[in-house]
């Protein structure tokens, strides 16, 4: 092998684990949220999340999504400038039978939270919450989602650069668990991890479905994860 050759190797090497480290921070940046949620807000309030009154849950939401949105602009920004890293990375047209499986996807994401619940999420959660509390609620859902979709997106160029294979949902394998398999112990239930880990699969083949487009990738996901 020739030395610009073994060059080019250590550099997609090296850039393979800065694109793995972004995706570890955006998962960090998720687990900011148990610092408030678990340590700093019962110290203040007196009890736990479980007991939070629907004012108390719309500050934490607010200040989460306050969190959460620095920590993605922070990250895009970085691979933006430091590593070329660009929304639309594929620039290809989206065809009909990818919409279709993007559709597929978001009925599965539906039927797996009607078998949870017993009834469409969104629909449950607009039932037992105040208007205001349901509004931030799902505030809160749209931002996680560009969180654990950076995880995805991050996560598969870094095994791509590794690997060299191009055919895996490696991000979906990473965000299933770590975002996924997370639940296990914010739930408090192994089947739930477990549970996140399938669905964190689906949404990391969602995105080679749509061409590695972020933009559309998010749409689809926020899109199956509120519903």
């Amino acid at each position: 092998m020739s030395k610009l050759s073994k060059q080019c190797i250590n550099k997609e090497k090296k850039l393979g684990s800065e694109y793995f480290s972004l995706a570890l921070y955006a998962f960090g940046g998720l687990g900011l949220e148990m610092l408030y949620a678990y340590l700093i807000e019962p110290a203040i309030y007196g009890h736990g999340i479980s007991d939070f009154t629907p004012m108390q849950s719309v500050l934490h939401w607010t200040i989460t999504c306050i969190t959460w949105g620095i920590v993605a602009f922070l990250l895009i920004r970085h691979a933006k400038r430091e590593l070329g890293f660009t929304l639309n990375a594929l620039g290809q047209k989206t065809r009909l039978w990818q919409w279709l499986t993007s559709v597929l996807l978001i009925l599965v994401m539906t039927l797996i939270n009607i078998c949870d619940i017993g009834e469409l999420k969104i629909y449950h959660e607009f039932k037992k919450m105040e208007p205001l509390e349901f509004t931030f609620q799902h505030i809160y859902y749209l931002v996680e989602t560009i969180l654990f979709t950076l995880i995805i997106v991050f996560g598969q160029i870094a095994m791509e650069k590794w690997l060299k294979r191009t055919d895996i949902p490696f991000g979906g394998i990473l965000v299933g668990l770590t975002w996924g398999l997370a639940h296990w112990f914010t739930k408090g239930s192994l089947m739930i991890g477990l549970e996140g880990i399938f669905v964190g699969f689906l949404f990391g083949t969602a995105y080679l479905f749509l061409n590695r487009d972020l933009k559309k990738t998010y749409l689809v996901l926020a899109l199956a994860f509120i519903l």
